[in-house]
């Protein structure tokens, strides 16, 4: 009986326990709730609908979906949606990043029911729009119904471009395909009709995917048995820029989606003489390049354009000028000529599309006693002369002058420095990777911390522990053993090489 006493008082003290932890308080960020592994699953039992972001803060790509996320996060509360969305930050939460099969970021997933094995992966959604607009199209219907035609005239008033589907039959397998594709590109508006006179208004007597522009219809998809949602989807991405898109507020995340990688950027003021010209030789040449390439203007005189030109590294005064850039790797290429007409603009593009063109590296002037303090300043004319220097263990900090995170390691950094600065064979330096293009692929975004070790081969290893002193060493040290060991190696083999050429030499004489 004591036995089965304790048993209860401990069940007791357990469900108690369950109870209190269960109903602990999950930290919010602007709306947003900060997941864990440890709050997890007790927010996937309290929310019906969890739509999760995947992140990682030093990302670039991330920081703007960050923004645009907590966006959305307060618009839900306002309107109080059962929609709770919540954050995971891949670099803290590694183990559960790698639990859900994380391997890239930004990335949305809807969590249902509680059911955290089987989640609904969405579209990639860069605005808090397109992320309201993708929540509210799940509920259904995903195309809004076209009746008559005084509802076609305000459908086609939402947006410079529509999506219009005339269907004979609203419950045909083809109608099905469509309203998935309205749910896949929510950036856009979408309609749907089985109306007779409406079809006849646009001379369409088949089941059809219309893309109407500036209220006129421009070009359009027979839609068969067997057409997929990717066809549309193509189609739909394919069509949806101009021959010339202006880049604002409201063309940026369609260039960001738009299925042609290649962007050819021309940066010009459009008040000043000689635009008419330029544009259209921009234009012309556009006409050539459709589906392979996109052509982007940019108004250097509209100041809400600044951050697209501190990306690109351009001031207003170097205006025009052109760049060519694959979304894919960021890689920039400059046109070089201050000719833009058709015959220049067109050469260039088929020597990028070919593999001929040469990526555009920066660099900022070296400084004047850039290697007197501890901390060595590094630009892009200096970087690998230093870097890759085979007699120094050289650790080095990529930032970014105005990214709050970069600042807050340079005490960091300027301690790093001091500690080894009467050590012959180790830098420490730091570079601005906004300013300076070097010949390296950076996987990670400012901040970040690349060691290159005193070796013949020309070896990178990226940092990834914590932003701490002890653990900046730690690491360091390891790779300095390796590097030690590799470098004992690289002597054998070179003695041995030079051994075999001196006996060639003595041969041949």
């Amino acid at each position: 009986m004591k036995a089965y006493s304790v048993l209860c008082l401990s069940m007791c003290v357990f469900l108690i326990g369950a109870l209190e932890g269960d109903s602990t308080e999950i930290q919010e960020d602007d709306n947003v709730l900060i997941l864990t592994k440890n709050n997890f699953r007790r927010a996937l039992k309290r929310h019906e609908q969890l739509l999760v972001h995947f992140y990682a803060p030093v990302s670039r790509e991330s920081l703007g979906s960050i923004l645009e996320f907590r966006k959305a996060a307060g618009v839900l509360k306002d309107t109080q949606s059962s929609v709770r969305l919540g954050g995971i930050d891949v670099n803290k939460e590694k183990q559960l990043a790698a639990t859900f099969n994380v391997t890239s970021v930004p990335s949305l997933r809807l969590y249902l029911s509680g059911d955290k094995n089987n989640p609904v992966y969405c579209p990639d959604l860069k605005s808090s729009s397109s992320i309201l607009t993708w929540l509210k199209r799940r509920d259904g219907p995903s195309a809004d119904i076209i009746s008559d035609l005084t509802h076609l005239e305000k459908f086609m008033g939402e947006d410079e471009l529509v999506v219009l589907g005339l269907f004979k039959d609203l419950k045909g397998d083809v109608v099905k395909v469509f309203y998935e594709v309205a749910l896949h590109i929510p950036d856009l508006p979408f309609g749907v009709t089985g109306s007779h006179e409406i079809s006849s208004k646009f001379d369409i007597s088949t089941d059809t995917v219309l893309l109407i522009r500036k209220n006129k219809p421009d070009k359009q998809l027979k839609m068969e048995i067997g057409t997929t949602k990717e066809v549309v989807v193509e189609f739909i991405r394919h069509h949806e820029m101009e021959l010339v898109t202006e880049y604002n507020g409201m063309t940026a995340s369609k260039i960001l989606n738009s299925v042609v990688l290649n962007h050819l950027l021309l940066f010009i003021n459009k008040v000043e003489g000689g635009f008419g010209e330029i544009y259209r030789a921009f234009e012309n040449t556009a006409e050539k390049f459709k589906g392979k390439v996109l052509f982007v203007m940019v108004d250097v005189n509209e100041t809400r354009n600044g951050r697209i030109m501190e990306y690109f590294r351009v001031r207003v005064e170097e205006a025009p000028l052109v760049r060519m850039v694959n979304l894919s790797d960021n890689v920039q290429y400059h046109l070089p000529s201050d000719q833009f007409d058709e015959p220049n603009l067109t050469t260039f593009c088929l020597s990028y599309l070919e593999g001929k063109a040469k990526p555009k590296l920066q660099s900022e002037p070296i400084p004047e006693n850039w290697d007197k303090q501890p901390v060595k300043e590094l630009v892009g004319m200096n970087f690998e002369k230093v870097a890759f220097n085979h007699d120094k263990n050289v650790i080095i900090l990529f930032y970014a002058p105005w990214d709050p995170e970069s600042r807050a390691a340079f005490p960091l950094w300027e301690e790093l420095a001091k500690l080894f600065s009467d050590v012959d064979d180790i830098v420490v330096a730091k570079i601005d990777i906004t300013a300076n293009d070097v010949k390296i692929h950076l996987r990670e975004k400012y901040p970040s911390i690349q060691f290159f070790p005193a070796v013949y081969s020309e070896r990178v290893v990226s940092y990834s522990g914590k932003w701490k002193l002890k653990a900046i060493i730690k690491f360091m040290e390891k790779e300095m053993k390796k590097a030690k060991k590799e470098r004992v190696k690289e002597e054998e083999w070179r003695k041995q090489h030079l051994n075999h050429q001196n006996a060639a030499e003595k041969d041949e004489l």
